[in-house]
């Protein structure tokens, strides 16, 4: 098979074939190059010409004897004034305007202190009928602030005990509870605000116990005023 074959391409052009092949890959790779080159070379000369070409500054040598003398400071242009408008006016808030004799009253007179003293203020008025009526002081039904100046602070007059817890006592839980009591002017106690509490289950049996306290008024500028009153609540077991 192997002698077919190659009497086969001899019989048939296969030896043109080995003589031309190495002429045309010669003439092939000759093209290609020069093509590759001409594509370079359009490529790099576009870019040269259309290249702007640097400013070139031009240095200029002079001596000391081509410049010329200084200018004359007394030559030199005066500073333009600014013109004014006008002068300023004088402003009239405050100035003192004198009044003709004629029109002061002589008769008129300052009241002194014993006059003044005898007006009647403003919680003062009249009626209908032209009598005098004193508006009285109001009590608001509110709490008073936390610190209220006395001159002498209330005493308790009912102490009641709370009432222990049956399921404190069972569980042996003790505790204190902080209050703080609204006493009013009266000395009841109208409020009464948990301030610390070692267990919950001792906050409502001291709201109840000081809702019952009774106190004498706290006194200030012989009057009672309201005021809040701290006591402390302990729950102990008994041994």
């Amino acid at each position: 098979m192997k002698d077919l074959s190659l009497t086969f391409l001899g019989d048939y052009g296969g030896i043109e074939l080995r003589s031309f092949y190495q002429k045309y890959l010669t003439r092939g790779m000759i093209f290609a190059t020069t093509l590759h080159l001409s594509a370079v070379g359009v490529y790099w000369g576009s870019i040269y010409l259309t290249r702007e070409d640097e400013p070139t500054g031009i240095v200029r040598i002079m001596k000391y004897s081509d410049l010329g003398p200084p200018p004359s400071i007394s030559s030199a242009a005066a500073v333009p004034a600014i013109a004014v408008s006008g002068a300023a006016v004088r402003p009239s808030v405050g100035v003192p305007v004198p009044v003709p004799d004629a029109e002061v009253s002589p008769e008129q007179t300052i009241a002194t202190q014993t006059e003044m003293s005898a007006v009647p203020t403003s919680t003062e008025g009249q009626g209908e009928t032209g009598e005098t009526v004193v508006e009285q002081d109001i009590d608001i039904d509110a709490p008073p602030p936390d610190f209220v100046p006395y001159e002498q602070a209330p005493m308790v007059v009912k102490r009641v005990e709370p009432k222990y817890p049956e399921i404190a006592q069972r569980a042996g839980l003790e505790g204190t509870v902080h209050v703080k009591l609204w006493v009013d002017k009266e000395g009841k106690v109208r409020k009464v605000v948990v301030l610390k509490s070692d267990a919950e289950l001792f906050n409502e049996p001291s709201i109840e116990a000081g809702m019952k306290w009774v106190f004498t008024p706290a006194m200030q500028h012989d009057g009672p005023v309201s005021v809040w009153v701290a006591v402390p609540f302990k729950f102990r077991i008994k041994k």
